[in-house]
């Protein structure tokens, strides 16, 4: 999911606010009068990333592990693996470019900055439609407010964040709009905390019924692709729009090539990597040491039908690792949490399964530059300290199995994943855990059934990575406001004053030293906490993909978290399919012929 969408998803701020007397809202006027002295500004000079060697036509095939529960993006168990499809099939007004971070237009061609530091002014692309052939204009982008705010959509994040944080959108014509925040920002943060989709207001009906009357609808969208096809629990297919309003515009040309994106559910890995062995599948995601050194090799390897690739990339590191529920009566001991940390012995997981390729993580916000507090490292694996704190904790005692006791109850708890390529390092962390009496049990449920299990804190502790954005998101994960809510992603449920205190300084702080300041005294106090163990983190993607998948020369761009990603705004779309390849290849297959193997290595963008 690209930065500013990750953030409109993901980014749960909050703060109490006075609209300001001076804008005019729409909900009492037609119109507003603009600023006289802005200086508009745009961008169509940065380096463009895509190939102009680069085809249209074809085919692409991947797999996902599980069907999706809705087609909303917004309500009731729309947070879950398939959404980011979807969101980046709908365009943004700008984006950030992938290698230089610079602002770059995409539905708004122009962009303004108040003197205010909390409104920006756009143009909407006179040109940008919707995929059901309406053109996109400021009403679009003013409905967007009024259903984000709606209780309708049963989103109280939404609710929340679209009133208190996005004060308003204010139509000055049909293609002007401005977008006015709670509070001042840099400018470029403007674009992040503040932005706002639009949504087809022709398209939507708010009211009771909105939720299950949109539940199976195809939304309008902005992007290259739309959904053409849905086989319940099979596949979903998207098609390329053949008249693209976007088709030739900077940044935007030369991408998104294949006329068709077919996404087959296919719950196990083992046999969706079989499936593309077989050519079933165009492209398998091998990240993993386990299948980069292990499943990847063979007939179609050695005979250069397949190809493998490690890109290295420099981005902010998903917060990937465990995360455990203080609504957990157990749980809520911290020295129980600090003792469930030192029995985890990561770095054995790094050495045996991961084969040296990562690193451990050392805390949630990793990779953000100088927001980044680089000081906090880790609880280290130490048996001896585990005990010691489990001992001070009342739990002296122990079942027949080695497992501790106290009250007649045991020290066991059930973790969460949903992908089952983990189930290695689980049963690994968990049996070191064991000798410290702490029983850890594997609970593996499809993609979907694991985000809804989550996302209700229904679990113990639960293995996840959540997406990342330009800026520390802490209000989402870490303020109590979210914490004992189901819908929300405080899914530790912790809930302290003075975290609380300390976030709403850093979303108030308009002084970028201060707030990163602030970002590190975060950063302690919730690793202090204990309520999320750090996992581990790479610095590259890796694929294997058949060779009619072709990339540009370089590959990928500095923000790239996948190669073939087929919809992403940011730094997706850049591969496409040769169809003469496909066929040469086929029949190379058939007569037993082959070509030369093809590994690539990519450190242009390694970090330092």
């Amino acid at each position: 999911m690209n930065v500013i969408k990750k953030q409109i998803a993901r980014l749960f701020l909050s703060s109490l606010f006075l609209p300001s007397l001076l804008l005019l809202s729409i909900s009492n006027f037609s119109f507003a009068e603009l600023p006289k002295d802005i200086q508009w500004e745009t961008n169509t000079d940065s380096p463009e990333w895509s190939s102009d060697k680069a085809l249209k036509g074809g085919i692409m095939r991947y797999s996902i592990p599980s069907f999706p529960p809705t087609l909303r993006t917004v309500g009731p168990d729309s947070n879950n693996a398939f959404r980011s499809n979807l969101l980046d099939n709908q365009m943004p007004l700008v984006e950030l470019h992938p290698n230089t971070d610079e602002v770059i237009p995409l539905l708004a061609t122009h962009w303004a900055y108040d003197k205010d530091g909390k409104t920006v002014h756009y143009k909407i692309n006179p040109l940008a439609k919707w995929s059901d052939g309406e053109n996109v204009t400021a009403d679009d982008f003013v409905f967007a407010l009024e259903l984000n705010r709606s209780k309708h959509i049963i989103a109280p994040w939404y609710n929340k964040h679209y009133t208190e944080q996005v004060i308003d959108v204010i139509k000055h014509d049909l293609h002007t709009i401005s977008i006015v925040g709670a509070t001042p920002k840099p400018q470029k943060d403007l674009h992040i905390f503040y932005s706002i989709l639009p949504r087809a207001k022709h398209f939507h009906q708010l009211d009771s019924n909105w939720v299950a009357k949109y539940n199976w609808k195809t939304e309008p969208n902005t992007g290259a692709y739309q959904i053409s096809k849905i086989k319940k629990g099979k596949s979903l297919t998207f098609t390329r729009k053949i008249n693209w309003w976007a088709n030739e515009l900077p940044y935007l040309r030369n991408r998104f090539n294949p006329d068709a994106v077919i996404l087959k559910v296919v719950r196990d890995p083992n046999t969706a990597f079989k499936y593309f062995q077989r050519g079933e599948l165009d492209t398998f995601n091998i990240t993993l040491p386990k299948l980069w050194h292990n499943k990847a090799q063979g007939p179609m390897f050695d005979k250069g039908f397949i190809h493998k690739i490690q890109f290295h990339n420099d981005i902010e590191q998903s917060a990937s690792g465990i995360f455990l529920n203080l609504n957990n009566e157990v749980l809520a001991d911290i020295r129980v949490r600090q003792a469930i940390a030192s029995a985890l012995n990561f770095q054995q997981v790094i050495d045996v399964i991961l084969r040296g390729d990562y690193q451990r993580l050392p805390t949630f916000h990793t990779g953000y530059g100088p927001y980044s507090n680089n000081k906090i490292k880790p609880i280290e694996f130490n048996l001896n300290n585990s005990i010691d704190l489990l001992e001070q904790a009342g739990w002296n005692n122990k079942d027949s199995l080695g497992i501790r006791i106290k009250n007649n109850q045991r020290l066991s708890f059930k973790i969460s994943y949903g992908n089952k390529l983990y189930e290695p390092q689980i049963l690994l962390l968990s049996e070191e855990a064991k000798k410290a009496g702490i029983e850890i049990t594997p609970y593996y449920l499809d993609s979907t059934s694991f985000y809804k299990n989550v996302i209700e804190k229904k679990h113990d502790m639960a293995w996840l990575g959540w997406s990342t954005g330009l800026r520390p998101a802490y209000w989402q994960h870490f303020h109590s406001d979210n914490a004992n809510k189901t819908q929300t992603n405080n899914i530790t449920n912790l809930a302290n004053i003075e975290i609380d205190g300390l976030i709403e300084r850093y979303r108030d702080e308009t002084n970028e030293k201060n707030r990163i300041q602030l970002a590190h005294s975060i950063e302690k106090k919730v690793n202090e906490k204990t309520v999320f163990i750090p996992a581990t983190m790479k610095t590259f993607t890796r694929s294997a993909f058949w060779r009619w998948l072709i990339l540009p020369k370089n590959e990928g761009t500095k923000s790239s978290e996948s190669l073939f990603n087929p919809f992403n705004i940011r730094f997706g779309g850049l591969f496409w399919i040769d169809s003469k390849m496909k066929f040469q290849s086929l029949a190379a297959k058939k007569s037993g012929d082959g070509f030369e193997p093809v590994t690539i290595i990519n450190t242009q963008f390694k970090p330092l």
